[in-house]
């Protein structure tokens, strides 16, 4: 364009050379070029857009608060109800702060390949018309937000029935800074995966990779709960943990569609296939129980469905309809072959096996989304250049990385906690239960 101004102000030139000055008129074109042509890149905020991101938002955070909070409190034993509950919702609240004093900066503002800049902190370039994409900025991080509540969330189902409650906090505090700041800026912040070329829409490497890591190294430094595994009581609330996992199903349409952050096809399809893969994992986990123990569970069948989400999230803005049932497929066996293993054979005391169905699915998502998004599958494409294997050595990188960084990090903070404050309650206090010793209430009264 600017090689098009240059001939017609030569031209301009040579019929009026009193009238124009070449540099200055030159200068105005380009700017009403841009400013004509140029201007959908500063997109407008879109109501529908913004009216299904507010929708994701609340869906999001309804996943922790109380979904996850009842998924997992209907798993552990009576006495350790309320110490889940109080950690979820503790939670919830410090991570918020965490979010908006650095940890939005450092996630999304402009930096290098490993961290964002601190140009942000307090948010403070956020105002009421500040736009990020369709939708307003404000929005967009506290849609954010809702993500970075949920991952340290899930990590809490490797530690129940044994974490000092103070231990829990200052270890999820610099969990949260340390591990998922920085992962999620190289994926969704411009950081080095983002580079690569990672494919990770909805968050298989930055939630559920993470969490699921970070769940693993964490059982082990904290060890076994007293009578692991043959003493343990059974779920005291199957009900309580399908109610939950009911709430985790619809709150993952907002975590999985509303990453498309608009209301659009794109949207329409992630949702689709997430609901497709959580159903094919439930009937594969409830099938395989039946077929093994001659009954089929309800405990069972809803932890497949987690299952099936978790592997789905990464790849679910990529696929077509034949990726969900594979991923399901995939997600259910893969996952409750985990949980044996794990549980089983390794007698690593995970205590709600969140590796093995959160990190085990969402690594797998994140892997099988570079030959599920081609055609073959009636997938969206890969990136431009890239082929099926190509693409799955630029996402097992990326997940090398990730596991490495989250695991040194994991096991580093979870020492420096120890320095402050022990990581375990006493043994009195893990018989009696943390719901009396450590928050002073009770779940349930029977007088």
């Amino acid at each position: 364009f600017q090689k098009l101004c240059n001939n017609l102000l030569k031209n301009l030139g040579g019929i009026m050379p009193n009238l124009v000055n070449f540099n200055n008129f030159k200068n105005f074109l380009i700017t009403i070029f841009l400013c004509l042509f140029s201007f959908p890149a500063f997109a407008e905020i879109n109501n529908g857009d913004t009216a299904w991101i507010l929708t994701s938002t609340a869906l999001v955070l309804f996943m922790t608060l109380p979904g996850l909070a009842l998924f997992y409190a209907g798993l552990v034993n009576s006495k350790n109800v309320v110490s889940v509950l109080m950690q979820h919702f503790a939670l919830a609240c410090m991570v918020s702060i965490i979010w908006v004093v650095i940890g939005y900066s450092l996630a999304f503002s402009e930096g290098n390949d490993w961290i964002g800049g601190i140009g942000n902190i307090f948010m403070n370039s956020i105002e009421l018309e500040t736009a990020s994409g369709s939708i307003p900025e404000s929005l967009f991080a506290t849609f954010q937000m809702t993500f970075a509540i949920i991952t340290p969330a899930l990590m809490i189902g490797a530690f129940v029935e044994r974490i000092k409650f103070s231990a829990m906090l200052i270890f999820l505090f610099f969990w949260v800074l340390i591990v998922y700041v920085p992962v999620t800026h190289w994926v969704w912040g411009g950081g080095i995966l983002s580079s690569w070329g990672t494919m990770d829409f909805a968050g298989g490497i930055v939630v559920h990779a993470t969490a699921g890591i970070g769940a693993l190294v964490t059982a082990l430094t904290l060890g076994k709960r007293r009578g692991f595994p043959k003493s343990l009581t059974p779920p005291h609330s199957p009900i309580l943990t399908m109610i939950g996992a009911s709430m985790l199903w619809i709150g993952w349409f907002g975590f999985n569609a509303g990453s498309a952050l608009g209301a659009n096809s794109g949207a329409g399809m992630a949702m689709l296939v997430t609901h497709i893969s959580a159903a094919t994992a439930s009937l594969v986990w409830m099938f395989i129980e039946w077929k093994r123990f001659g009954k089929p569970s309800l405990v069972g069948i809803v932890t497949g469905m987690v299952a099936g989400l978790a592997t789905v999230t990464p790849a679910s803005g990529y696929i077509g309809v034949p990726g969900g049932l594979v991923l399901g497929l995939g997600g259910g066996v893969l996952c409750y072959l985990a949980v044996d293993f794990i549980r089983g054979k390794l007698q690593i005391d995970d205590s709600l096996d969140v590796f093995a169905v959160h990190g085990v699915g969402g690594i797998l998502g994140t892997l099988l989304v570079a030959f599920l998004a081609t055609s073959t599958f009636s997938g969206l494409g890969l990136p431009e250049g890239q082929s099926g294997i190509s693409q799955f050595f630029v996402q097992f990188k990326a997940v090398i990385l990730t596991i490495l960084w989250t695991s040194v990090f994991t096991y580093l903070i979870l020492k420096l906690t120890s320095l402050f404050v022990s990581l375990r309650v006493d043994e009195q206090e893990e018989i009696e239960g943390l719901d009396l010793r450590s928050h002073g209430e009770k779940g349930y009264h029977t007088d």
